[in-house]
């Protein structure tokens, strides 16, 4: 078995008890970047240069029998919306085409300090608005498992890189079911953690009342060590929760008995395939025969959440890229007559055109004549569905849900109808607008050999819930064990 091929814990612990040094890990995950790349695409950019140099700190201090954290050594991948001082965070736009940070996001600080080495910054559908990182000023890129197919979105490029062994964990961002569905899609556990968990300082912002920050790992124990490492208070972001810091690798136990599981029946009815719906049943009967008790529950507000997510997500984000007007920073257009022309133009080149849609969409829905009708509603629905989860999880202690309606899909499937692809975000926008913590984690393949995921879904801050059950899952299905071939045409 190849170093790449090992979990994050595993090859930590390799590291640590000297059985391989660091350069040797290094060395194995850039060669198998070497050769997979090509055919994924999973990266923006590659920090080679850096990651060896870093290497060889981390090397000397554990010689030295320093303690060089609980990451210590191990190579991770970061989505190129969080800020790497030095290192190029594009936002896979023209717009952020050469914006080099002169900072680190809080997670990276926090990752370095546990003794990370980040090999390189991952693709992603422009400013994080997609599901399918077809969005992607640089590249598309494919899904491991068919490389015919998209990876989700909008955080596809680290969930690649983990399911094609390219990384060990990697960071994304979860607006709307960025890090989850993308899981889903590449058979890889996708956490998305309860806003406020993780600081958000450093992120690019998308929608800043739904962005969150969260890891992709090979298995569920992964998943708890790096919510360890990133989680925790952060002065320099105002949403930040101030709670007492948790050890979350106490929670990875296997045993659901006396749990609840809330199942929404209301909420999984039409627009599910065959294949998850058939994985997601078979995913009651494993936890029921693991000795939880399934409940069934009501969402009855959840149908209203895809609406509510793309009124309140686009309103933010018109709000949130108004600075890129070609004069502060991003690009800017080269031939213009005055300032009128200028700020077109610029924004014109400079986004795609799913940002630019969704940048009308938010600057319809706040101006002046609509806001009440739409904004304004959409929040009060917000509420109810912030009490529905509340009034649901009186009843149960997590919810289970399908992460995704239907296995990947093939590259420009959704293109002549973006509505189509929102609705492929329809069981993880919930969480969001909730401000939940959830969890997706291989649950099953369908007849055409594509994964799918299994989302977990517990009260706020209750992430040990929440990391128990998935886990407990996991011990007790064999979906995590398989790899992709990585061969076209599958």
């Amino acid at each position: 078995m190849s170093l790449y091929d090992l979990t994050l814990s595993e090859v930590a612990g390799k590291i640590k008890n000297k059985e391989v040094t660091i350069k040797e890990v290094l060395d194995d995950i850039y060669s198998r970047i070497e050769d997979v790349e090509p055919k994924v695409d999973a990266y923006i950019t590659l920090t080679k240069d850096l990651a060896y140099k870093r290497a060889e700190e981390l090397q000397e201090r554990l010689n030295n029998g320093e303690d060089i954290g609980v990451l210590g050594g191990v190579p991770i991948a970061i989505k190129d919306n969080i800020c790497t001082n030095g290192v190029k965070t594009t936002c896979a736009s023209k717009m952020l085409e050469n914006f080099t940070p002169i900072y680190d996001a809080t997670v990276v600080k926090k990752l370095e300090e546990a003794g990370a080495i980040i090999v390189g910054k991952t693709n992603m559908d422009e400013f994080a608005m997609g599901s399918s990182t077809e969005t992607s000023y640089f590249k598309k890129t494919k899904n491991p498992w068919n490389l015919n197919r998209v990876p989700g979105g909008s955080s596809g490029g680290s969930a690649a890189a983990v399911s094609s062994d390219m990384a060990f964990a990697a960071l994304g961002s979860d607006t709307g079911g960025s890090i989850r569905q993308p899981a889903s899609y590449c058979s890889v556990v996708g956490l998305k953690p309860t806003y406020g968990l993780i600081s958000r300082f450093g992120l690019i912002a998308f929608a800043s009342s739904l962005d969150q920050i969260g890891p992709f790992t090979k298995n569920v124990e992964d998943a708890a060590i790096m919510l360890n490492v990133i989680s925790g208070h952060d002065k320099l972001d105002t949403t930040s929760a101030d709670i007492e810091k948790i050890d979350y690798t106490k929670a990875l136990v296997s045993d659901v008995k006396g749990k609840v599981i809330g199942i929404p029946t209301d909420f999984i009815t039409e627009g599910i395939s065959k294949d998850v719906k058939q994985a997601y049943d078979n995913a009651i009967d494993t936890l029921k025969a693991a000795g939880a008790k399934i409940e069934e529950i009501k969402l009855e507000y959840a149908k209203y959440s895809l609406a509510t997510y793309y009124i309140i997500a686009t309103a933010e984000a018109s709000s949130n890229l108004g600075r890129y007007d070609g004069i502060r920073y991003g690009y800017r257009a080269k031939d213009f007559n005055d300032l009128d022309e200028l700020y077109v133009k610029s924004r014109t080149e400079g986004f795609g055109d799913e940002v630019k849609r969704r940048i009308m969409l938010g600057t319809y829905v706040l101006s002046s004549g609509y806001y009440d009708a739409y904004y304004k509603r959409a929040q009060q629905v917000r509420t109810l569905i912030v009490d529905n989860f509340k009034k649901a999880f009186e009843k149960c202690d997590v919810i289970m849900i399908p992460t995704a309606p239907n296995t990947s899909f093939k590259f420009g499937a959704h293109n002549a109808s973006p509505l189509e692809m929102y609705l492929e975000d329809i069981y993880t926008v919930p969480v969001n607008i909730a401000g939940l913590p959830g969890i997706s984690v291989p649950g099953g393949f369908g007849k055409n050999g594509m994964p799918i995921g299994i989302q977990f879904i517990a009260k706020a801050f209750d992430e040990q819930n929440l990391l128990q059950v998935a886990y407990t899952f996991e011990k007790n299905t064999s979906y995590i064990d398989k790899k992709p071939a990585i061969e076209e045409g599958k």
